[in-house]
Order: C-alpha cells, then structure tokens, then sequence
C-alpha cells in the first residue's frame, strides 16, 4: 500500500509515546523555524540520531555479523 508523505509524516509521529512525543513535540518547531521541510526521512534521520546514534549502529551491526548459531556464523547460516 502507498502512503503519502503527509500520512506517514502524521502516523509515524502520532504513535510516539512518552520521551519520544516529548522530544519529537519539541524537535519539529525548530526543524520548521530552520527552514526544513518535514518529511518522513528528516524524521526517521533526527529519530535515529536522537536515539541510535552512528557509533552505537555500527557497534550493533558488528554484533550481529558475529553472532553464532551452533558453529556457524550468521553469514554461514543464512547460506
């Protein structure tokens, strides 16, 4: 299904809770008074640097890769 950006922008922000709908409540003036458009990737950017910085993913996807399951590596499962 297709979504606009209005409706993704309006759902994604709407199911925020707690500190998140705190944050985004007082993040989204400043994005709009510096000019930027409010779309679903300005969002999912500020979210993601907000809450899962650069250096934090990277560590995790690092973590991932080296999992196990039995002997074997993930990369080695999934083939």
């Amino acid at each position: 299904m297709q979504y606009t950006e209005a409706q993704m922008v309006r759902f994604g922000t709407h199911i925020l809770a707690e500190e998140a709908d705190d944050w985004w409540v007082s993040t989204r003036p400043l994005l709009e008074n510096g000019g930027e458009r409010v779309t679903w990737a300005v969002i999912r950017r500020e979210f993601l640097n907000r809450y899962f910085p650069e250096d934090v993913r990277g560590k995790k996807e690092i973590e991932f890769l080296e999992l196990k399951q039995g002997d074997m590596s993930v990369t080695e499962y999934a083939v």
